[in-house]
């Protein structure tokens, strides 16, 4: 084993706790639910990013390149100012979700480059202007712009010409599971000698404030640049700085002069920012005690050459910095030696750098999440109490959700909340290199303080109660084979775990969101934001409800991914072979609703969604979209041999098959063998799948260069358009950012690729080849002549998605997009961002520039289908 492999096997056995300090700290805590105590839950103008540097929050903390204990008790992160700015850069800037063009969006460059699992090795960079950061121009320009404009980001604003910034990297290595080397690179970029101040930060998280507690943990002053930190139930630790630089304390507490008007009782949070930027003196505690200090290394970096800051965070009075370089370069050779346990060695050096900055992204995603909703609700003894609009408001169901966990986020700073599809998702990628931690993620979003008593799983934390889709399930039966394939072993024990939940959530869907019993589901949102005509959460234009065949084919894929758990299950405990009968019968009802109940067009060959308006005719929505495409997603195969262990399924399948043809015959065959005598569960037949495939393969519909667009681009040329009780409809094809305003515009379904779509369509594909086999060929791309196997299908849209990010002929990334800089500078080029989704038609990257979560599944498409 590589030592990082011992050091995870040492942490799942709780022999060293090598997950107690990573990069948990995130990247925007302002403008958050949690953080709002507004009367109309308007969070982000109760917390701006103005207010955040001078007031302390109540739930989670933020910092730059930061990292915490998993309890965010002690957080340590690096602020710079480069002698320009009006404040210190302590965090991330961006605009709200009213400020933005497209939504909120953070306006900065910053690169997760690496990590391991354990994070005993970390590495980030961040580019910081030698000019004033133009936090208005970025303001006013993309408020002019509206909707029709593009977004206005940091590389336009002329701030980085003439290569006059800072590349400052910092890494983290751990020399023990309490002995964090940290090593701060700054590196001058332009063309001539400039000043930067570096101030390592750290800091306790306010719990002092809000209930009463006057016992405040302390940092203080220790012998030459040593700061000794103490802490009543954590005990005593030595934050040890390279050098002699000026040491500043304050404490963690609101500015309430600065933003209230009131009188501040001590020294507060924005002291240092004050002290450094505006020179006041009195801002610090000359006592050099306080809850939050900094090291000052005020620099002048020549140009072309790099200055370095080391520090050293440990429980060791006597530990040396100096041993500081030693352990950065030891973690860095034992990160490289375990990621050639990961890395297939096929890939081109390009390739590996791509999946190993993906997995980096996964990783560096992580965050301590801290909401307590009763809390929340009925405010603090020491604050004023919030409005009492808020009992009857946003989240106010959910008083049973305690959450303080590290999770795996979206993105730090545009989602820095957990978001349950998403984080399904996110278990792909992250099971390759930490199945245990990719089980955890699953299990804790099932567990009683997550999971509603009636079974439904939290969606987000704008609205628990909106719903994902349940695919929960789905991920839970991948990351098991995923660690069965590199162990060798599947953990049958966290399956039965999770099963049980599933059966629950299972239970809400089909009691909640089928409105009249027929086996068609009305989910609403369902995590496609503006996919739709209108908001599918709010009430419909004249009453009525919308079946979907997103959220119909959602649960016949749940059953069919509940019977496989089962039938695993089954294989040691025959209890479960009965359940599985449950659910793969509730599967043939799902499935012939489908083709039955009017949501497929036989006409156009493609699903739609149905409108149903009381006393008035339903109206059949015929957009062509990713939801036309979801019921390809229902589909698996069974080997026989599989099928032979469990001879009571087989024969009430059987049955079934015999005595119920009314609802079978809608379904496609369960009985002829395919491939190898396996046995077929789909939605779709061969006949509608060769159908739908035309339209997904045709590059005039949803096939683009760089995987499959969430909306036909023939709606580019013909609109799709509703006239529905005096009002009108529309629904263009945008291979970019959309202007439609539903959901705040920031995420756009109107024609991107989004790769956890793209993602199950490829496994679909492959599911559908192995039953199936070579004899079924499509044309690739339709109307080409060229003929292919599903597999192969499969195999070269999981390439064109992996396009997005490599090098081509060219040199050229379609990620980046034109901008000449990121694909030819050699200090932009090879740092990747990992965007929320990507354009249409050129595979740019548009939206949430670091959602490595879902996008991080690059990784497992590069690891399986290579390049």
């Amino acid at each position: 084993m590589t030592a990082e492999e011992t050091r995870l096997a040492e942490a799942r056995d709780r022999r060293k706790h090598w997950k107690r300090w990573g990069p948990y700290l995130s990247e925007r805590a302002w403008g958050t639910v949690r953080e709002d105590y507004s009367e109309h839950g308007t969070a982000w103008d109760y917390f701006p990013h103005d207010h955040a540097r001078s007031r302390a929050y109540r739930w989670n903390e933020d910092g730059l390149a930061g990292v915490c204990d998993r309890h965010q008790i002690l957080c340590f992160a690096v602020a710079l100012w480069n002698r320009r700015d009006p404040i210190l850069k302590e965090r991330l800037f961006g605009l709200t979700g009213q400020e933005g063009n497209h939504g909120e969006d953070v306006k900065e460059l910053y690169y997760y480059l690496d990590s391991t699992p354990t994070h005993s090795y970390m590495k980030y960079l961040y580019k910081y202007p030698q000019a004033e950061f133009p936090y208005a121009k970025l303001s006013e320009e993309n408020r002019r712009r509206g909707r029709a404009g593009r977004e206005y980001e940091l590389l336009d604003t002329g701030v980085f010409d003439g290569d006059r910034y800072f590349d400052v990297f910092v890494e983290y290595a751990k020399a023990d599971v309490e002995d964090l080397c940290i090593r701060i690179e700054v590196a001058n970029r332009g063309p001539e000698p400039a000043e930067i101040d570096v101030l390592p930060t750290l800091w306790f998280r306010n719990t002092w404030s809000w209930n009463g507690d006057q016992r405040r943990p302390s940092v203080r002053a220790g012998a030459g640049a040593t700061v000794q930190v103490d802490h009543r139930n954590e005990g005593r630790r030595y934050l040890h700085c390279e050098g002699a630089p000026e040491l500043l304390f304050t404490d963690n507490d609101t500015n309430v002069a600065r933003l209230f008007g009131g009188k501040n009782g001590g020294y507060v949070k924005d002291g240092i920012n004050e002290y450094v930027v505006q020179d006041r003196a009195e801002a610090v505690n000359p006592d050099r005690i306080g809850t939050k200090c900094a090291a000052r290394y005020s620099l002048t970096v020549g140009s072309g050459e790099t200055a370095v800051v080391r520090l050293r965070l440990t429980r060791d009075a006597g530990a040396d910095v100096e041993e500081v370089d030693r352990v950065v370069a030891d973690r860095k050779r034992e990160t490289d030696d375990f990621y050639r346990t990961v890395i297939p060695g096929h890939l081109s050096e390009d390739g590996a750098a791509v999946m190993r900055q993906a997995l980096a992204g996964m990783l560096w995603s992580k965050q301590y999440y801290h909401y307590v909703v009763r809390d929340w609700l009925s405010g603090d003894n020491r604050q004023p109490p919030p409005p009492e609009q808020r009992r009857a408001g946003r989240n106010a169901e959910w008083t049973h959700l305690h959450n303080a966990d590290v999770l795996s986020m979206p993105d730090k700073w545009e989602y820095p909340w957990f978001a349950a599809w998403d984080l399904a998702f996110h278990c792909i990628p992250l099971a390759i290199v930490d199945s245990d931690f990719a089980k955890e993620q699953i299990a804790l979003l099932l567990r009683e303080w997550y999971m509603h008593p009636n079974g439904q799983i939290p969606a987000y934390e704008w609205a628990f109660g909106d719903v994902n889709p349940p695919v929960l399930a789905w991920a839970a039966w991948r990351v098991y084979k995923i660690e069965q394939k590199r162990h060798g072993q599947g953990d049958r024990k966290f399956l039965k775990r999770v099963f049980h939940k599933l059966m629950l959530n299972f239970t809400w869907w089909v009691n909640r969101k089928d409105a009249e019993g027929r086996n068609v589901f009305q989910g609403g949102f369902l995590g496609l934001d503006n996919i739709g005509v209108f908001d599918r959460s709010a009430p419909l234009p004249g009453g009525g409800h919308l079946e979907q065949s997103d959220g119909t084919s959602w649960m016949a894929m749940y059953c069919l991914n509940m019977l496989s758990i089962a039938l695993e299950l089954a294989c040691e405990d025959d209890s479960y072979e009965d359940v599985a009968s449950k659910f793969w019968e509730h599967f043939v009802h799902i499935a012939s609703a489908m083709n039955t109940l009017g949501l497929w067009d036989e006409e156009d060959g493609f699903y739609y969604d149905v409108l149903h308006r009381p006393g008035k005719d339903e109206i059949r929505l015929k957009i062509r979209s990713m939801v036309g495409l979801i019921p390809l997603f229902a589909v698996e195969s069974f080997a026989p041999e599989l099928l032979a262990k469990f001879p009571a399924f087989t024969r009430r399948l059987e049955w079934f098959i015999d005595h119920r043809p009314d609802i079978t015959a809608a379904v496609a065959c369960m009985r002829t063998p395919g491939v190898a005598g396996r046995r077929f569960f789909s939605i779709v037949d061969p006949e509608k799948l060769r159908r739908i495939v035309r339209r997904l393969l045709d590059e005039a519909e949803f096939l683009s260069p760089h995987g499959i667009r969430a909306l036909s681009r023939a709606h580019r040329e013909q609109p799709y358009m509703l006239q529905a009780d005096g009002m009108s409809y529309a629904v263009n094809y945008e291979p970019a950012e959309s202007s439609s305003a539903l959901f705040g515009g920031n995420s756009n379904w109107r024609g991107p690729v989004w790769f956890p779509v793209n993602y199950l369509l490829i496994e679909s594909l492959q599911k559908f080849h192995h039953y199936l086999g070579d004899s079924f060929t499509v044309e690739f791309p339709t109307g080409s002549g060229k003929q292919l196997t599903l597999a192969a299908v499969a195999t070269e849209l999981s390439r064109r998605l992996s396009s997005i990010f490599l090098r081509d002929g060219d040199g050229r990334r379609p990620a980046f997009g034109a901008s000449t800089r990121l694909q030819r500078d050699p200090h932009f080029r090879d740092h990747l961002l990992f965007h929320e989704y990507f354009d249409g038609d050129d595979g740019s990257g548009v939206g949430a520039s670091h959602q490595t979560g879902w996008t991080g599944l690059v990784a497992k498409l590069l690891q399986q289908s290579g390049e």
